[in-house]
């Protein structure tokens, strides 16, 4: 039987064209007669080469080329079914065929042959050995079903959670606390997504109880001492604004324990002392260590807390030094007219009148309204 011409190239009538043009290569370097000395053979050959080439290599002659192939393979196929099941009488090249042989089969039993037996029908029993491993497969699949669970959960809480730091990096502080939300949703006790979402409760949405709710939550995990500290002074923040000054000491405390560099919590120990506790000796430490760290760290103090040791500065007398710390917020901030307000009050305690009603009407006209009765009264 004579070769087609993907046999000629030994390549598939799936293969590519680039498949069919190496092969081609491959065998024109092969039976080039020059390398066999003019031999017959391989002439034969490179000359088939040479033509099934010419077929293959051109998409359009392919194409008509598979299309005889394949009606020829169907032609065949025919031919070969035709000769299995042809009928008796057929000729098969001009020879008439015999006859079939009849099939030998013995007649259709009696009715005295005929047996028929009932099958009895057993009743399955479970032994304790089944009703263990029927237990033991329920067990297995619920253990699966919820490790799947927890994973899941644990993968959507940490994608939620990238996404929310994300959001509170560029501060769309909304879609921050929602990603923090969801996160939650799935891992109720994850510590840093509740405390960024109590940050956000704290700073954004104002909600001091919600805040505080989540600081506590957060700190009933295990965490590194610096992240509880900050947590703790978040957690004052939240006393004081909750009106309970001696809780917010307290957690300010806790928080210097943990961390003695976290100047924000002496700052703000400081003025709770002073302001809500009535302690101006015990404020001015706390509002000088802390300006102290600010300063070795070359971090910017805000200026309301000089402001505060300003009026610690009053509580205990020492007039020239607070008047001085008045002036340098002013230099901060000019146009903050509390702190007009709190010169005139420090004025009018070392009996200059002429400077208080000066500086009260300063407060005044910046829309410090506090400062208007006194105001009146140098009237």
């Amino acid at each position: 039987m004579s070769q087609n011409h993907y046999q000629v190239l030994g390549v598939a009538p799936t293969a590519a064209a680039a498949d069919i043009k190496r092969a081609y290569r491959q065998l024109v370097v092969r039976f080039h007669p020059d390398k066999h000395g003019g031999d017959v053979r391989y002439e034969d050959q490179f000359k088939a080469v040479a033509v099934a080439y010419g077929v293959l290599g051109d998409a359009g002659k392919r194409a008509t080329y598979d299309h005889q192939l394949a009606q020829a393979t169907r032609r065949a196929q025919d031919t070969q079914r035709q000769q299995q099941y042809r009928p008796a009488s057929q000729h098969v090249y001009g020879v008439p065929m015999p006859p079939p042989t009849p099939l030998r089969t013995r007649p259709p039993a009696g009715a005295h042959e005929r047996h028929y037996q009932r099958i009895p029908q057993q009743r399955v029993r479970f032994n304790a050995r089944d009703w263990l491993l029927t237990l033991l497969f329920i067990a297995g699949i619920v253990l699966a079903a919820l490790a799947v669970k927890v994973t899941m959960d644990r993968v959507s809480a940490s994608s939620n959670y990238e996404e929310g730091l994300r959001a509170y990096a560029r501060g769309d502080f909304s879609a921050a606390y929602t990603f923090m939300d969801e996160t939650l949703h799935f891992r109720p006790d994850y510590a840093f997504a509740l405390q960024r979402r109590g940050e956000l409760e704290l700073l954004v949405r104002h909600d001091s109880r919600a805040a505080r709710a989540d600081f506590q939550a957060a700190l009933r995990q295990p965490l590194p001492r610096r992240v509880a500290a900050t947590i703790l002074y978040r957690l004052g923040r939240c006393e004081t604004a909750l009106g309970r000054p001696a809780a917010a000491e307290l957690r300010y405390t806790n928080a210097l324990q943990l961390d003695t560099t976290l100047s924000a919590a002496y700052l703000a120990r400081g003025k709770a002392r002073l302001l809500d506790l009535r302690q101006p000796a015990l404020a001015l430490a706390d509002l000088d260590q802390g300006i102290a760290q600010r300063r070795r760290s070359q971090t910017p103090t805000p200026w309301h807390y000089l402001q505060v040791r300003g009026v610690a500065l009053t509580s205990l007398g020492d007039y020239a030094a607070a008047r001085a710390m008045y002036f340098q917020v002013l230099q901060a901030n000019p146009r903050d007219g509390r702190t007009h307000f709190l010169l005139g009050r420090l004025a009018a305690q070392t009996r200059d009148s002429a400077a208080a009603c000066e500086f009260y009407r300063r407060a005044v006209a910046l829309g410090y309204e506090y400062a208007r009765p006194a105001q009146e009264g140098c009237q």
